[in-house]
């Protein structure tokens, strides 16, 4: 018979914030914070920019043609977290994305409280897209 266990926080033993947990195969541990997504947002990245599902984001900024910027319910503990995301083509022409510093460092560093992300064709050319996803990893403040 299976165990269920229904609990309202979870808090480590040694610290409240430090829960490990074992692998799947038994030989490694994860903090099991380390492992969560920090923020996640789709959104719609043509027209008028909306958000369909989020956590740990309160809006997002339409900068400009492909240009968003991520705003965080919480900020980051740093500016040294990482993001991924990825753009949903429409019938056009193919795209890529990526979160702004990765395309020119020197302009867009990383900051706590929002991310960055453009969308383009293959061709570079800066171009909105009908659904982004971003997803964010690392501490919390």
């Amino acid at each position: 018979m299976a165990s269920i266990l229904k609990v309202d926080e979870l808090q480590g033993i040694v610290s409240a914030g430090n829960i490990t947990v074992t692998s799947e195969g038994g030989s490694a541990t994860q903090s099991l914070q380390q492992g969560l997504a920090k923020a996640w947002v789709m959104f719609l990245g043509a027209g008028t920019v909306s958000i369909y599902d989020a956590l740990n984001t309160s809006s997002i900024t339409d900068v400009g043609t492909g240009q968003y910027t991520v705003n965080f319910s919480n900020n980051m503990d740093s500016a040294t977290y990482f993001t991924v995301g990825a753009p949903k083509e429409g019938t056009g022409a193919s795209h890529s994305s990526s979160v702004d510093r990765q395309c020119n460092p020197a302009r867009v560093p990383l900051v706590s409280s929002n991310v960055k992300y453009k969308t383009q064709t293959v061709s570079q050319t800066a171009s909105d897209v009908e659904e982004v996803y971003v997803m964010v990893a690392g501490d919390l403040a």
